[in-house]
């Protein structure tokens, strides 16, 4: 096992518009899937851009394997695959030579040994038939799979993806959600998402943030007892139902 341990002592991050996106937050990240739940602007990308060395806290500190993540940046580099929530590629390139260039950046010299770890990547997300045409062409769902596809490239311990499963059909998500939870048996993942469901499929523990601060940390059966007596269900009118399915047909 190549697990990575995380620990994060007061952390705090605050923009220069003042904003505090994160507020004195610790814990530990120990091994397989570990989910950051929140909802949009809770401060999620901002504590996995920090994690993966993109910015830097405004107060406290942050250890990967005991590496501080402001100043042993490149060695923590070498043992990450990052996917953000947005993600940039070249149109015009297929989506293996966009893999190859990347597997390039990530120190893959050996050309052989190159394309290897490319297909296997575009095998696991199921990109293969896709593999030789241009990204211009690829749906969103295509670009996140990708995006994924890249972060695995260098066989890396530890694996940040900022809301992977978005845009993706409910095949492809369950296909997602099945390797990362094979690929936690081996590395240390940070999952973050607003998505229940892909929390409670591939964690083992999670975290759960609400404007920048950290509310718990546990096991998804301990955070669903808390929840216990707080649901409920609501019963929509026929007149609601209509106008739902109304939106349905005049989308597709």
């Amino acid at each position: 096992m190549i697990f990575i341990m995380i620990e994060i002592n007061n952390l705090s991050k605050m923009y220069n518009n003042k904003c505090m996106a994160l507020d004195g937050i610790t814990c530990s990240i120990d091994k397989g899937v570990f989910g950051l739940l929140g909802s949009n602007g809770a401060g999620k990308s901002t504590l996995l851009k920090i994690i993966a060395t993109m910015i830097e806290p405004t107060i406290g500190r942050v250890t990967v394997n005991g590496l501080d993540v402001c100043y042993d940046k490149v060695m923590i580099r070498n043992h990450l695959g990052y996917l953000p929530q947005e993600f940039g590629f070249y149109p015009r390139l297929t989506g293996f030579e966009m893999l190859e260039y990347f597997a390039v950046l990530k120190g893959i010299t050996d050309k052989r040994a190159r394309k290897t770890q490319v297909t296997e990547a575009i095998e696991l997300v199921n990109l293969t038939e896709a593999r030789n045409k241009r990204i211009a062409v690829y749906s969103f769902g295509m670009k996140q799979r990708l995006g994924f596809a890249q972060a695995l490239l260098g066989s890396p311990r530890l694996l940040i993806m900022d809301e992977p499963t978005v845009g993706l059909d409910p095949i492809e998500r369950n296909h997602i959600r099945n390797v990362i939870s094979e690929l936690g048996r081996k590395i240390t993942i940070i999952y973050s998402t607003h998505i229940l469901a892909d929390i409670e499929v591939c964690c083992s523990e999670l975290a759960v943030l609400r404007q920048g601060n950290l509310v718990f940390q546990g096991k998804p059966e301990e955070l669903a007892k808390l929840a216990t007596g707080k649901t409920g269900q609501i019963k929509a009118s026929t007149s609601v139902k209509d106008g739902y399915l109304a939106l349905i047909k005049s989308a597709r």
